[in-house]
């Protein structure tokens, strides 16, 4: 079978011979493939819509795997009991969204070791949710896949995660600048992605700043006193945004 480059990203992120949940599975592309080439001894696809779910169904049948795949409906983390797996993967939602599904099943995370999420959007918002209940985030990954930008976030549980995070969003310097990139600038960009930042990360946010121009453009033409604030703060972010580019363009050439 012929995965994406990236669920290939991230199959290649699972620990070997893990337990696996994959949630949101669609096709169940990824469980099967993890479970054919001993990435996985076993996994759960979760699914919770029919078609999918039925498209899953399939493909696990197709592949001989029904007795070490399965198939079950339901939302989110509903799909698992605590301590069936020791990794969770989810991927092609949005931030906002991947963070309420492991806020909600957080009982859910019992004996799970490895987190691999692949947020389409709002990937800080992953990485809030990380820190905030002590996940240590230890590796990210950027690409660009058929005109789309991802972004794979790991997280694992590990004996000192307070002080891993602590270390991995402390303040630090930005080249050739006096501006410190803060623990707010590292949720956004990736405290991972911007120690070596690719060309995919770059066109990311160069993109992202044009974004925030045109927001702040529409919101500076609106004459509420509450406007002027926003576009103050739009304004702010586009100009730090610029000075990261800037400095790590500079200390790449």
């Amino acid at each position: 079978m012929k995965l994406s480059a990236r669920l290939i990203q991230i199959a290649g992120r699972l620990p070997m011979g893990c337990k696996l949940a994959d949630i949101g599975s669609d096709h169940a592309l990824l469980p099967v493939y993890a479970v054919k080439n001993g990435l996985a001894l076993s996994a759960v696809a979760g699914e919770v819509n029919e078609g999918p779910l039925k498209a899953a169904q399939q493909q696990v049948a197709q592949a001989g795997l029904t007795s070490s795949i399965a198939v079950r409906k339901g939302d989110g983390l509903a799909v698992i009991t605590p301590g069936e797996v020791d990794t969770i993967t989810i991927a092609g939602m949005g931030g906002a969204l991947i963070a309420s599904i492991l806020e909600a099943g957080q009982e859910k995370l019992e004996g799970v070791h490895t987190l691999v999420l692949q947020p389409n959007v709002g990937e800080d918002l992953v990485r809030r949710w990380l820190l905030r209940h002590e996940w240590a985030l230890t590796e990210e990954s950027i690409l660009e896949e058929d005109g789309k930008i991802y972004e794979i976030l790991t997280a694992k549980r590990l004996p000192d995660s307070t002080g891993f995070n602590a270390r991995l969003y402390a303040p630090r310097s930005l080249p050739g600048s006096k501006m410190k990139l803060t623990e707010e600038l590292l949720l956004l960009l990736g405290p991972w992605l911007i120690e070596e930042p690719n060309a995919v990360w770059f066109e990311k946010w160069h993109g992202e700043i044009k974004q925030l121009e045109r927001i702040r453009s529409s919101v500076a033409s609106s004459s509420h006193e509450a406007s002027r604030v926003k576009e103050q703060e739009l304004s702010e972010l586009a100009r730090q945004l610029r000075e990261v580019m800037e400095c790590l363009q500079k200390d790449k050439q």
